[in-house]
């Protein structure tokens, strides 16, 4: 399998997740200026034209998120990092895979469009003000999104809430997202990965 990265973008959780899977992976990172990986113009592996993508076998691509990081949780069920396929607890996941992708990773888009306008950005920060303050006493009474194990859904969220230092995002308000992030950021996995992508 070869996974498609740029450092430091979403493309982070399903590395964290494919090291936590323990799951053989080639990890591939693409060139911001020249959109290139491999030797290969990344356009040709996804044309929607960003990270993550999956290339499982030559021509067999699997993008966006919560599609990746289920597919290797499935990889490796032994790691636990997904409840069963048709259980009541796999759909809390994906319930919390899509709140982190629509609700809090599409918030901090518009903070990285240098030619927004200060009050857009402001709004975008409200808005996801309002969803950390959510998480915050949702993460009162236990460690991860679904209870007290770590599955995909916690590398997701993590990967985004990382991103509130480069876009003036204070979480200090909120002891129990840090909490979160601080278990999070302490798995070698994380370690692993932020340090292979040059983030450590």
């Amino acid at each position: 399998m070869q996974l498609f990265v740029m450092p430091g973008a979403c493309s982070l959780a399903p590395h964290i997740v494919a090291r936590e899977a323990e799951v053989p992976f080639e990890l591939l990172i693409v060139d911001r200026k020249t959109r290139q990986a491999g030797g290969r113009a990344f356009a040709d592996v996804n044309p929607k034209g960003y990270v993550p993508a999956l290339e499982i076998e030559p021509g067999k691509v699997l993008t966006e998120n919560a599609a990746i990081l289920q597919f290797l949780a499935d990889s490796a069920p032994d790691k636990q990092l997904a409840p069963a396929a048709g259980t009541f607890e796999r759909l809390r996941l994906q319930e919390w895979l899509h709140f982190v992708g629509t609700e809090v990773h599409k918030a901090f888009s518009p903070l990285f469009d240098p030619t927004l306008p200060a009050d857009a950005k402001a709004w975008a920060a409200g808005r996801i003000t309002k969803r950390v303050e959510w998480l915050n006493t949702e993460l009162a009474d236990r460690p991860f999104l679904t209870g007290d194990r770590f599955t995909v859904a916690d590398a997701y969220l993590f990967v985004v809430l990382s991103w509130s230092k480069f876009v003036k995002v204070d979480l200090s308000p909120y002891p129990n997202v840090l909490a979160f992030l601080a278990r999070v950021a302490e798995r070698p996995a994380v370690q692993a990965a932020l340090k292979a992508e040059g983030l450590a």
